[in-house]
């Protein structure tokens, strides 16, 4: 079945719960700080993305694969893959072992985020649990390297378990994409760069391409928009993805395998509407998966990119506020966009 007679999503890896939180800001140690404001929400890139799809399209299918505990916040994400639509015949009951979950802080003071979490029955996960023989979905979204450990590990001849399963995906004939987290740019670039044969697709925000190309992207908080150009170039080069996607608070870059590069500048959000910015990036990454599934130009799938993720601002949950794709659109033009990018000559 060729990639085009397929539609759909699989999205594959961490289903944890996010215990959001949002504090005026982060203390040093020993410091003390009260809590403003709190919910508990399904998190993780296989959760943000499954329910970002549907928020975005209701009709479009999306299957989850991943592991959650015998416990109360497994079978909160159970039901929220029900209340979404979400196939999720493939999320495993782990007994014995907790649902991984994050304590998700976000600083009112600064925007930043700071995130605690623990693994739990995420540790359980192996390429065993990926069977995509039934599946007519046409994307494997997967992550997250870093916080799996028997993923992280050698799994038979692969280097690890994330390669082992992109390599079960490509051969069951899903494009593959991998969603990335912060962990240290070392471990990052040892964990992915033994991936990027078997990956399709590549979007990732600009400390992580930097991470994996070994080059410097950031200085002092500021994006350098051509050095993340260069490291697209160089970890497209290394791979063998059709497309490399670097998104970062000004914008966001994509450098196709033919050399073309498309850039769109991100949405001016009203300060009033921002809530929190967890799950930001994975609502970048539903926006774009979501064009480039439906056959968008590149442009278009980066503006929706950036539509998706400036909606979803306004709740310091990761998707809950995130609209049907057409009405992120038309909230990003109310907004506006930001100045166009510079230095991509």
């Amino acid at each position: 079945m060729s990639d085009m007679a397929r539609r759909g999503f699989v999205t594959g890896g961490t289903w944890c719960v996010d215990r959001n939180r949002v504090v005026e800001f982060w203390p040093g140690e020993d410091g003390l700080v009260e809590i403003l404001e709190e919910q508990a929400r399904g998190g993780g890139s296989a959760c943000n993305l499954a329910l970002g799809i549907r928020r975005l399209d209701a009709g479009m299918p999306v299957e989850t694969i991943g592991v959650v505990g015998d416990d109360e916040n497994g079978r909160l994400l159970h039901a929220a893959a029900a209340a979404h639509g979400i196939d999720a015949t493939g999320l495993t009951v782990v007994a014995g072992a907790p649902t991984q979950f994050t304590d998700a802080y976000t600083s009112r003071r600064s925007g930043r985020r700071t995130h605690i979490f623990r693994a739990g029955a995420a540790d359980a996960l192996t390429p065993d649990h990926f069977d995509f023989a039934a599946t007519r979905g046409r994307i494997l979204h997967l992550g997250l390297p870093g916080i799996h450990a028997r993923m992280d590990g050698a799994w038979g001849d692969a280097a690890n378990g994330w390669v082992a399963t992109l390599r079960k995906a490509r051969r069951a004939g899903l494009l593959t994409n991998l969603e990335l987290c912060s962990v240290p740019a070392e471990r990052l670039a040892a964990l992915v760069r033994p991936c990027l044969p078997e990956l399709d697709l590549l979007v990732v925000n600009d400390v992580e391409i930097g991470a994996i190309a070994g080059m410097a992207t950031c200085d002092h908080g500021e994006t350098d928009t051509a050095a993340c150009l260069r490291a697209a170039r160089a970890v497209l080069a290394s791979g063998a993805m059709r497309l490399v996607a670097v998104h970062f608070p000004r914008g966001a870059i994509a450098v196709a395998r033919d050399g073309t590069v498309a850039a769109k500048a991100s949405v001016g959000v009203p300060e009033a509407e921002i809530a929190g910015a967890n799950g930001a990036g994975d609502a970048f990454a539903s926006g774009f998966l979501y064009g480039f599934h439906e056959g968008w130009e590149t442009a278009r799938a980066l503006a929706l990119a950036h539509a998706a993720a400036a909606v979803s601002l306004r709740s310091i949950g990761t998707t809950d506020a995130i609209e049907a794709w057409q009405d992120c659109l038309d909230i990003a033009c109310r907004w506006g966009w930001r100045e166009e990018l510079a230095g991509l000559g």
